[in-house]
């Protein structure tokens, strides 16, 4: 008696690529795992994981050799038309242009006058008021700077979850609260020192260290930590 082929749906959610990589992270799934997630689907016999593995075992599972295929070589495979042959070529190509780029090095956040430097061309002129974190790994080195809210001409507000969230999932150690005062006066409002208070007392539970807290104008700036506010 004949049995039906398993389909990539009637696996256990663990073993479904797309799943397992957002649950598990892309590193922990096979290059045909990656790949299937790539072609989206196999053929009437494979799975695209299956078919992907059949494809991964031609090249002794060597993703250069892959990378040399043509159109031809996929096409040797039932389901590989040049849709999903060209997707596959793209990627690896991708791959390789990542591979032979340099880098842009991130810079060190050292003081308050380089948090200024990289946020004042982002600030500046802007006529609303604007709340960015920069996200600083364990060295100092900028991980990301990222807009947290925007809000009216005189004030805005900041989610302290939101702030944090942020640098949970890019795996900061330190962080460093910026906004502007489009009035051009850099002295902190009471509701600027309640949101660094906030900030700085929400991050500690987390071990995350509030740095500093800069309020960015046209020509100048405070840093609460310069001030021993911190």
């Amino acid at each position: 008696m004949a049995t039906e082929r398993l389909n990539i749906k009637d696996l256990a959610e663990d073993d479904r690529p797309r799943e397992r990589m957002m649950r598990y992270g892309a590193a922990q799934l096979s290059d045909a795992q990656l790949l299937a997630i790539l072609i989206g689907s196999g053929n009437h016999d494979e799975t695209a994981v299956e078919l992907m593995q059949r494809v991964m075992d031609a090249c002794d599972g060597d993703l250069g050799r892959l990378a040399k295929w043509t159109l031809t070589d996929f096409a040797r495979y039932k389901g590989m038309g040049p849709a999903k042959s060209l997707t596959i070529m793209a990627a690896l190509e991708l791959g390789k242009r990542r591979q032979a780029a340099t880098p842009a090095p991130r810079p060190t956040i050292r003081s308050s006058e380089d948090s200024y430097k990289l946020l004042y061309p982002i600030l500046c002129d802007l006529p609303i008021e604007e709340v960015w974190v920069l996200l600083l790994n364990h060295a100092g080195r900028l991980i990301d700077k990222v807009r947290v809210s925007g809000g009216g001409i005189d004030a805005t507000t900041a989610d302290i979850r939101i702030i944090l969230r942020e640098a949970i999932i890019r795996n900061a150690t330190s962080i460093i609260l910026a906004h502007n005062h489009p009035s051009g006066h850099t002295r902190p409002s009471e509701e600027d020192r309640r949101l660094t208070k906030s900030l700085r007392d929400a991050a500690k539970l987390m071990h995350i260290a509030l740095l500093d807290h800069v309020i960015v104008t046209d020509g100048s700036y405070y840093s609460f930590a310069d001030s021993g506010e911190l």
